[in-house]
C-alpha cells in the first residue's frame, strides 16, 4: 500500500479527464487559432486543475460505485453469481 494514495490522485485525474475529454480539443482549436501561448496554458493549467476536481467529485458522491452495478448489469458473469448466491 505504499503507492495508494499515489493512485488514488491519479485515478481521480484520470476519470475527470475521461468525463471531460472533449475541451482539450477546444482549448486545442483555441491554442492553434489565436496562437496566444499564455492563454493557452492557463486554460489548459486550469483544465488539468479541474479534471481532477471532477474526478474527485465522482469519486466522492458514489458515481464511481453507481457506473460498476450499471456496467454489472450487462455483465455475463455477474449475472451468473448473482443466479447462484440467490
Amino acid at each position: 500500500m505504499k503507492y495508494y494514495k499515489f493512485c488514488l490522485l491519479k485515478a481521480y485525474f484520470e476519470r475527470g479527464y475521461s468525463l471531460t475529454g472533449y475541451l482539450k480539443y477546444l482549448i486545442a482549436i483555441f491554442g492553434i487559432t489565436s496562437q496566444d501561448l499564455n492563454t493557452t496554458l492557463i486554460a489548459a493549467f486550469l483544465y488539468g486543475v479541474a479534471c481532477f476536481f471532477i474526478g474527485w467529485a465522482w469519486f466522492r458522491y458514489g458515481f464511481v460505485i453507481a457506473e460498476n452495478e450499471v456496467s454489472n448489469q450487462f455483465n455475463l458473469f455477474q449475472r451468473e453469481m448473482r443466479k447462484k448466491i440467490k
